[in-house]
């Protein structure tokens, strides 16, 4: 039975990740920081648990010896605080440790690293993207992810090991930071509270993170090398994803959009192509 590491186990996406591997015959080891209880895990296919209290500052021969008897490395782990992670420069210790990370795992003899990238790689404009549309980072965030892809898409497979590349567009769902736009939203609704939104006619690519899970688990366990973009296609204004959510609560008079209101970093077209 093929045996998978999973970085980033307990966040956002690395959970709907870890469940969808429960539907495959393979042994799953999450890797978790020191101060996470790992009283979520509780699928029959986990065999063992690897903590760490950072592993981005652990060193490749530490990653070498967990790595041992791994087929497939899944590193979905980074720092990515609200309104923070975009211009951090902890992208610079993700990007080094990752490298760490991808080092170890080729000492160890991995066959397969799958890495988590995001839609903000690409030179965003207003047509749709695909994994052949130039990269042209705006972000150190975006920048460290795609110093990342070219790096192990040139070296690994020297190497002789399998990659693979899942870029991300706007995910929502279960366990998302109450700081971010869906619970937002969900949140002053619920309270009868006023909404204020920044342009509403922005056009996203969103997906439930469910979604994402159970795509990021069948590239990583398939053949499939190379990038491949984690989205649903469908182009939808921030408006209506807002408007849907309203509907829930029959509240859409409470959601007040203001054009002038508009963050640094606010493309106007995000939207992929599988």
């Amino acid at each position: 039975m093929k045996k998978v590491l999973l970085t980033g186990a307990s966040g956002f996406v690395g959970r709907q990740i870890l469940r969808a591997l429960s539907r495959f015959d393979v042994q799953v080891i999450p890797v978790l920081r020191s101060d996470k209880a790992p009283n979520f895990f509780n699928q029959d296919n986990i065999s063992d648990v690897i903590y760490s209290p950072n592993i981005f500052k652990e060193s490749e021969t530490w990653w070498a010896e967990k790595c041992a008897g791994i087929h497939t490395l899944i590193h979905c782990a980074w720092y990515v605080e609200p309104g923070q992670y975009l211009e951090s420069p902890k992208n610079i210790e993700c990007l080094i440790g990752s490298l760490n990370i991808a080092r170890g795992s080729v000492e160890a003899g991995v066959t397969r690293f799958v890495g988590i990238g995001t839609c903000f790689e690409y030179k965003l404009s207003e047509h749709v993207l695909s994994t052949d549309t130039p990269l042209d980072p705006k972000s150190p965030y975006a920048a460290c992810k795609a110093a990342l892809y070219m790096t192990l898409s040139k070296w690994l497979p020297k190497e002789s090991v399998e990659f693979v590349w899942c870029r991300l567009f706007y995910l929502f769902g279960e366990g998302e930071d109450d700081r971010r736009l869906a619970p937002l939203i969900h949140d002053r609704l619920a309270k009868g509270e006023i909404v204020e939104l920044e342009d509403g006619e922005c056009i996203r690519d969103y997906l439930d993170v469910a979604i994402a899970g159970d795509l990021i688990a069948e590239a990583a366990l398939g053949v499939r090398e190379g990038a491949v973009n984690i989205c649903s296609g469908v182009p939808i204004t921030i408006r209506e994803f807002a408007l849907n959510i309203a509907k829930i609560y029959g509240r859409p008079d409470l959601l007040k959009f203001d054009a002038g209101k508009v963050k640094n970093f606010n493309p106007s077209r995000v939207v992929g192509k599988e």
